[in-house]
């Protein structure tokens, strides 16, 4: 029996899905795809933009032929929520490093805190973060920084959207964006918190939003596990 049903789940996700998982705090988006795949027993799985450990929020994950559509996706237009921590600067842009340069923001005024978002609508150019996943000369630059190698990050052409803050409880700013594939909200924290003079980190991250996909309709992972019965499946196998 527990043969039968595991055939039936195994044909149905290798055949092609398209999951909305809302990644937890602290996994990788890798976490995810190792996590499905090891409960569906189908090696071709693969998710569509990863969201960093501190992040959470929405993740298309793709099985069977449906991995073709992972560059789709990917290419699809994002919406954040969460909010950046002025008066300090990290080396990572967010709360996998360590606070420095503290500065007060006594100073700044609502009015301050939203014009200082105007720069930063519509095409601009951004440099990602020396502590990400974009290889120089064939090795991830974040290994490259951790090792305290000088990293030269190119700027690039992006497109935000919408930029809102939605609350300003200094020295923590909470925010909406909506942007193009390529943006790193670590930059945009950065460079924001630069702008106004003082500093800033990215302090938490929620992605929303992909496309016509919504965090909504996202499932947890013991969300899903309930969902497709993968707790019946390991009593049955017990």
């Amino acid at each position: 029996m527990y043969k039968q049903i595991m055939e039936e789940v195994t044909g149905s996700f290798a055949e092609g899905r398209v999951l909305l998982m809302d990644k937890p705090l602290a996994w990788t988006s890798f976490d995810v795809v190792k996590k499905i795949r090891t409960l569906i027993r189908v090696s071709k799985v693969g998710h569509a933009g990863t969201l960093d450990p501190l992040a959470t929020g929405l993740l298309i994950v793709c099985t069977g032929k449906f991995t073709k559509k992972i560059n789709e996706y990917m290419a699809a237009e994002k919406e954040y929520t969460g909010t950046f921590t002025l008066g300090a600067s990290t080396p990572t842009f967010d709360l996998e490093s360590e606070p420095v340069f503290k500065s007060a923001v006594d100073f700044l005024t609502p009015e301050m805190i939203h014009v200082a978002t105007i720069p930063f609508t519509g095409e601009i150019m951004q440099v990602p973060p020396a502590h990400s996943a974009i290889k120089k000369g064939g090795t991830p630059s974040y290994i490259l920084a951790r090792k305290g190698k000088e990293v030269i990050m190119e700027p690039r052409k992006i497109t935000i959207k919408s930029f809102e803050v939605t609350a300003i409880e200094l020295p923590v700013v909470h925010f909406r964006v909506i942007c193009s594939t390529g943006t790193y909200i670590r930059s945009l924290a950065n460079d924001f918190g630069e702008a106004l003079g003082c500093g800033g980190y990215l302090s938490s991250l929620r992605r929303t939003r992909i496309g016509e996909f919504s965090v909504d309709n996202a499932l947890g992972i013991n969300d899903f596990i309930e969902k497709y019965g993968f707790q019946d499946l390991k009593r049955a196998n017990a």
